[in-house]
């Protein structure tokens, strides 16, 4: 029902600190009608190129990148909420990011919700060409 909001387009892009490019990130917004603490984000997956993105590898921030939270961090994390409105980000680190060329991105997002008694999604696959 959300998939078209997983992946806000345009948003993939390189990341660089100190002159090195140390990952990529993209934007998303809530699988969910309502904001939820980032406790209730139940999983955040990424696949380039057919292949997962190892889980300790994902970053995780809903507030243009003033807290950046690991998924293991984010399972206790309920003073902070990510709300319908509010685009995340979600970074990927890998040095060197994502070589030229186009590449097919997958996303999905999972949350935990009050009155559903399993984990729903979100996804979305993109081709982008950096």
């Amino acid at each position: 029902m959300f998939d078209g909001y997983i992946f806000t387009e345009n948003s993939l892009a390189n990341v660089e600190e100190d002159g090195k490019t140390i990952g990529f990130e993209m934007r998303t917004r809530i699988p969910y009608y309502r904001g939820i603490p980032l406790s209730m984000v139940h999983d955040v997956e990424v696949e380039v190129d057919g292949e997962a993105v190892p889980r300790d590898s994902i970053r995780f921030t809903a507030d243009d990148g003033e807290h950046w939270f690991t998924l293991e961090e984010m399972e206790t994390v309920t003073f902070f909420r990510w709300e319908y409105a509010d685009e995340a980000t979600v970074r990927v680190l890998k040095d060197g990011g994502l070589g030229p060329g186009e590449h097919e991105v997958l996303l999905r997002v999972s949350a935990r919700v009050a009155y559903i008694p399993v984990p729903f999604s979100g996804e979305m696959k993109r081709t982008v060409t950096i």
